[in-house]
């Protein structure tokens, strides 16, 4: 026998930044969601990602409420250390901006986020299946999925949210190319991250351009350090011993006033580099945020930055059609993110090409780039233009959405 349909607003497809996020600020504004996640509670939660947040996004996270832990635990960065050609330069960012940003790990903002939820009464079904989205393009989309329990279930919704990641399935309901347009970009750039128990190299992130490759000196804690080596794209996680890792470290970071803090590994992994961007995020009822409609590398530090300028300006729209049936913000929903999108989409890319060196660089390409490492960090302008787009800009302010 089947079940009754489940009711509700909106269907969120990911408990994702994006999809938690959105959830969080429809509930804020009196309007309901269901929440469909493939992975369970504890996958969602020990799933370790780099985590820097811009000011947008930690100014978001206090003001609706899901802000103490990372008050009381996160790191706030007020400037980061460029080095190329044997010296480091530092980029004010609290100078130069008034603005910071904060190292808080991505599954920290998402342990916040479902707990609030949960404690608000939210919906959430972890370890679902088959999950499928129809008639999106008409005025009653559903999704059908199998819970938990391998039980066949049907959700009712006004409007559909496609927050599951660069793995997307919602994404493919956007007919391509007849609607939908990817933009895709392959770097020859790969990272081999670790994870250490060491202490803080440095009490700022460290970029380091060399002739060997990029690096970056990241922390997670007091004793957690998150280190990144630019490797060959045919590399492996076997190929890197622990001691090559730490001497090619030195060998790419260290000089006047740094010296890479060493301690035991404990994680390792290959991390390629990609960019997209499909237009447009829409279709019908259904709207497409984060990864499923855009990936940046990291270099810039943008991914879940963008995920929640996305549903900011999302719940924003939908609070609007439910609360004065107004379409207007919701049909605009694409033209009014994208801009934001591409614009961390150059920031991310010219960060990457200017500080990573290239399988088929020449002497010459690695002066051009100490030239371009120079001008910029001498200049105020440079220095600000990194500032302004690392800090992030600020969000749009919209009619509806908590401020």
């Amino acid at each position: 026998m089947s079940l009754p349909p489940i009711r509700t607003q909106v269907g969120i497809v990911g408990a994702g930044p994006a999809g938690l996020m959105l959830s969080h600020l429809l509930h804020l504004q009196g309007i309901d969601s269901v929440v469909l996640e493939c992975r369970t509670r504890e996958d969602v939660e020990g799933t370790i990602r780099a985590g820097i947040l811009e000011q947008n996004t930690v100014d978001l996270m206090i003001a609706t409420g899901v802000g103490d832990r990372l008050l009381a635990e996160g790191h706030r960065h007020t400037g980061t250390q460029i080095r190329f050609a044997g010296e480091g330069r530092r980029v004010d960012f609290e100078g130069l901006t008034g603005r910071a940003v904060t190292v808080y790990p991505q599954h920290e903002v998402l342990i916040d986020l479902i707990a609030r939820r949960l404690a608000d009464g939210g919906d959430i079904r972890f370890g679902v299946s088959d999950v499928e989205v129809h008639e999106h393009t008409g005025d009653r989309p559903f999704i059908t999925f199998v819970d938990s329990d391998g039980q066949a279930q049907r959700l009712d919704s006004e409007l559909v949210a496609g927050c599951d990641g660069s793995r997307t399935g919602t994404r493919h309901l956007i007919p391509e190319p007849e609607v939908r347009t990817d933009y895709f970009r392959q770097y020859p750039f790969v990272w081999f991250g670790i994870l250490a128990e060491a202490p803080r190299t440095s009490d700022e992130l460290i970029y380091a351009h060399s002739p060997r490759g990029f690096s970056l000196c990241s922390t997670r804690s007091e004793t957690v350090q998150r280190h990144y080596l630019q490797v060959s794209v045919d590399d492996t996680v076997d190929d890197w011993s622990d001691d090559r890792i730490w001497d090619e470290l030195h060998r790419r970071v260290d000089g006047p006033g740094v010296e890479v803090k060493e301690g035991a590994i404990f994680s390792k992994s290959i991390l390629p580099f990609r960019s997209f961007v499909c237009e447009p995020m829409q279709s019908g009822r259904l709207f497409l945020a984060g990864d499923a409609a855009h990936t940046v590398p990291p270099t810039g530090a943008k991914g879940m930055n963008l995920a929640l300028a996305d549903v900011w300006v999302l719940a924003d729209a939908m609070v609007g059609f439910f609360t004065a049936g107004d379409r207007r913000a919701l049909d605009g929903y694409s033209s009014a993110v994208l801009p934001r999108v591409w614009r961390a989409q150059h920031f991310s890319w010219w960060m990457s090409t200017m500080l990573h060196t290239a399988p088929d660089a020449s002497p010459f390409d690695i002066k051009r780039q100490e030239a371009e490492l120079d001008v910029v960090t001498s200049s105020q302008a440079g220095l600000t233009l990194i500032a302004e787009n690392y800090t992030g800009l600020p969000l749009p302010q919209l009619v509806h959405a908590v401020s």
